[in-house]
This record gives structure tokens, sequence and C-alpha cells, in this order.
């Protein structure tokens, strides 16, 4: 079965209608049928916390909207999450060989030590690995 790894990009767009949402909620329906599974580091529910924090203050998020984002996020993640203690290492090493924030590195990481892809809908992310060693790691949202 195919395993993806997701990141906050991807997760805040089944809840925030956005460009992309379409195919985040194609993906996020493959893995409720159970076509694929859904992975995640642990960093994914602050990551989702701190994107819904930008969008309240920059008014795009009512209070209350931004809590049932969260507390649906945390409570009914629909996939595995990975400590991203044991990860750290392999993350330090990726985002040093690649120029990237070990934020990043973890998702690659963890699709590394899975066997899986990181899902992102992070266009700069996906476009500066593209070309590199974890190429075949990352695919763009936007062509899944």
């Amino acid at each position: 079965m195919r395993r993806c790894i997701v990141d906050a990009s991807v997760v805040v767009k089944w809840y925030v209608p956005e460009n992309l949402s379409d195919a985040a909620a194609r993906l996020l329906a493959q893995a409720c049928s159970g076509n694929l599974r859904l992975f995640a580091p642990d960093l994914l529910f602050a990551e989702v916390g701190n994107v819904l924090w930008k969008k309240l203050r920059r008014g795009e998020l009512q209070p209350a909207e931004a809590a049932r984002i969260i507390r649906a996020v945390t409570r009914t993640f629909p996939g595995r999450v990975a400590q991203c203690r044991p990860l750290m290492p392999t993350a330090l090493r990726i985002a040093s060989a690649c120029g990237r924030s070990v934020y990043d590195s973890l998702y690659i990481a963890l699709a590394q030590a899975l066997g899986g892809q990181l899902v992102t809908a992070d266009e700069r992310l996906a476009n500066a690995l593209e070309h590199g060693p974890f190429g075949a790691t990352v695919v763009y949202l936007g062509s899944v």
C-alpha cells in the first residue's frame, strides 16, 4: 500500500478552502477508502496551529473556526503519527545537505524511513528538492 507523508500545507487544506484544497480532499478520500496510508511527524500539530494562528492574525479565520479545526486535526488525524526524536539525526543531515529547515527535513526523514513520499502544497519546497537526492521523496500536491 502506498505511504504518503503529509505536511501542514496539505492538512490545512482539508479544512480551509484555498488553492489545491480539491487535490488535498482527493488525497484524504483515498486514505479514508483504504487506498493509501497517511503519516506525519508529531511536528504536524504545531505547524497546523501556527498556520491557523497566521490566518487568525490576517482575519482569514474566526477564532471559533480555528479552534474547531485544531480540535479536528488533533483528535481525528486520519493517519499514523511518528515521534520526531528518532528522526532528528536524519533530519539534520537532510537539512544540511539540501539547505532546507529541520522542520521540512523531518517530513522528508519520515518519508525515507517509511519508504513513502512527502506530499506537500509547498511548491518552493518541492521545486528546491526536485533535482537533488531527495527529489523522488517529495511530491507537489498540484501534481498528485
